[in-house]
């Protein structure tokens, strides 16, 4: 959420602010650099390995160098553009004074966690120092330096907003607000070591709900409860959190997701999704509810290579809903069928939340590319049905069959942007390169295709592309971070006995492997709702994974069940953070389109209940 500065800040906030603008330029254009850089290094690696068989032995050890500094840069510009993710149902609802007040909690509570762990990053990089890299042969704390530096730089983007929004009587109170909670924390000490395990629910259940519920970023949520787990509950040292969330930012298999976030930006700004609706277009326009048919296919073909549902439902909105709407379709309807739509194609190659899991959860990604087509068939084609059945409704368009010399002239011209989602999932089913690898072709193969397409059309605004860098970095920071503190408040959990117990418990479950899997539909459906795709299956992913194993549930058919329902949550009002990026996206109230989705989401639920219970459907090409 941005905000505003107000025309009557004091002079020390609109100094803060002013010092914060400056440095936030500063860490964008270096975030954009890497961006750049990051890709300029795997895809030389690529060429190296593949075209000339001579790999570069220090290619992946520069690019995971940089990778931390590209994650950490770009969770700072998350925080400061108010683009973590976070729920804002309750925000929403407030008034403005409340709205502020609760914004400036959240702000002080980011400031509290990053204050906590300076120190214990500081000494991590300083350990780290003792490591040298085996192929560049430079100390490794020059890589693990970048997690201070980003804790300093987002305490200076919280502190600049809390100036920026709040005046003294609002500080005041959250700071009396958050001593309080924190001062009751500390005094219950004892009780809190009396009650052994059970102390999980203060920390883990009802110090994040509560911190969720008030509209602070997930992941500080997560990082504030393990901090206060750590210190108040455990005798382990607070260095551990950071040395976790090290860990878990910097998977290799990660490396892949600034990547595709970049390329889903450059597939829409190059023009390659606008020829893809334009072919579809032309094949099922003149039929009833045909452009409803084209969105679906659409949302099929580009989903999951941009990182966020947002950008796929906004590379393809704008482009259908003009027409859709001079044929007669209802704003809210369309709305309805977007949200769902984002919901169906979560199990798409490459999506993000495959490479999540694969790397989370030990979980094969080129199983997952190719488990992950069928499932999201099926959803396709329940939605499909709903569509079909409302569009009997609806009077024929009055649109003329497109004749085979437009048809023709509209497929040569969406022969590349069909060419890029093929040779994506093709070149990781076959083993032919890994997602990362296939990421930083795809990148360089839309560049091309774009400036050969801009020689004929003019179309590209190259004014955007340094925006651009800049979203990437900063949505691939925000879900590296979420990746970073799951990792350690997963760490705290399987420390505490907390995993052991779970798994024991759900192996006890009623009806085997049938029951754990409807549990598990609940859970996730409930938990995409409040928590979005990635935090959830970050958090849960390595507890539930070992489960559904000994279980006798496969791994991909449990990923494809757990994508599926953590995908309907996302998209299911009232607190589905898709849904309200759709209807954002539509320019269509919420309450318009409320009534309007359930329809489709139904159909979601029973393609989902198919899926679980034919589980070839997610293994029999495997």
């Amino acid at each position: 959420m941005t905000y505003r500065e107000p025309v009557n800040m004091n002079p020390l906030a609109r100094l803060l602010t002013t010092i914060n603008r400056v440095v936030m330029h500063v860490v964008g254009a270096v975030a954009a650099a890497l961006v750049v850089t990051e890709t300029v290094v795997l895809f030389v690696g690529v060429v190296y390995r593949y075209a000339l068989h001579d790999p570069l032995i220090w290619s992946d050890e520069l690019a995971s160098i940089l990778f931390i500094w590209l994650s950490m840069l770009g969770s700072v510009l998350a925080l400061d553009r108010g683009e973590h993710m976070r729920l804002t149902a309750i925000i929403n609802k407030m008034s403005d004074k409340g709205r502020v007040w609760l914004e400036t909690v959240a702000a002080l509570v980011v400031c509290i966690f990053v204050l906590m762990i300076i120190h214990p990053a500081v000494d991590h990089s300083v350990e780290q120092m003792a490591i040298t890299t085996p192929a560049l042969e430079i100390p490794d704390g020059l890589r693990a330096a970048a997690l201070p530096v980003g804790a300093i730089l987002m305490l200076l983007a919280a502190v600049s907003r809390m100036a920026a929004m709040a005046n003294i009587k609002q500080l005041a109170s959250a700071l009396a607000v958050v001593a309080v909670v924190a001062g009751a924390l500390w005094l219950g000490k004892p009780m809190l070591l009396a009650m052994g395990n059970y102390n999980l629910i203060v920390f883990f259940v009802l110090l994040i709900g509560v911190c969720v519920a008030g509209g602070i970023p997930i992941a500080f949520a997560f990082g504030t409860a393990t901090m206060a787990y750590l210190a108040l509950a455990t005798g382990a040292p607070l260095m551990i959190v950071v040395s976790r969330m090290d860990e878990g930012m910097s998977s290799l298999i990660l490396l892949s997701v600034p990547l595709f976030v970049l390329l889903g930006s450059l597939l829409e700004m190059s023009g390659l999704a606008k020829t893809l609706i334009d072919f579809m277009a032309s094949l099922l326009g003149h039929v009833r509810g045909g452009l409803q048919y084209v969105l679906l296919g659409a949302m099929f073909l580009v989903s999951g290579i941009s990182g966020s549902k947002a950008a796929d439902m906004a590379a393809i909105a704008p482009a259908l809903f003009p027409e859709m709407k001079k044929r007669g379709s209802k704003p809210e309807e369309l709305v309805a069928l977007l949200s769902s739509s984002g919901a169906m194609t979560e199990t798409i190659p490459p999506s993000l939340v495959l490479i999540t899991i694969g790397a989370v959860c030990s979980v094969s990604i080129t199983a997952l590319f190719i488990g992950g087509l069928m499932p999201a068939a099926i959803a396709t084609i329940a939605i499909g049905i709903v569509c079909w059945m409302r569009a009997r409704r609806e009077p024929m368009p009055d649109v003329k069959r497109a004749p085979m010399s437009l048809i023709m002239k509209t497929l040569i011209a969406a022969i590349p942007a069909l060419a890029l989602p093929m040779l994506i999932r093709v070149a990781v089913i076959e083993g032919v390169a890994t997602a990362t690898e296939v990421a930083t072709i795809g990148v360089a193969y839309t560049i091309v295709v774009g400036l050969i397409m801009h020689m004929f059309t003019r179309h590209l605004n190259f004014k955007r592309l340094y925006p651009m860098l800049i979203e990437s970095a900063a949505l691939s920071g925000a879900i590296l971070l979420i990746i970073g503190m799951a990792t350690s408040m997963a760490w705290a959990l399987t420390q505490s006995g907390f995993s052991a117990k779970l798994v024991a418990l759900m192996q006890g479950v009623p009806g085997g492997g049938t029951g754990f899997l409807l549990i598990t539909i609940v859970i996730f459906i409930i938990l995409g709702s409040l928590l979005e795709g990635i935090p959830a299956i970050v958090l849960f992913g390595p507890l539930l994974f070992p489960v559904a194993r000994s279980l006798g549930v496969h791994d991909v058919h449990y990923a494809m069940v757990v994508i599926l329902a953590m995908g309907i949550g996302l998209f299911a009002p009232p607190f589905g953070v898709g849904f309200y990026a759709a209807c954002a996206i539509g320019k269509v109230s919420p309450d318009k389109v409320f009534n309007r989705v359930w329809g489709y989401l139904a159909a979601l639920v029973v393609a989902l209940i198919v899926v679980a219970f034919v589980p070839w459907i997610s293994i029999g090409f495997l």
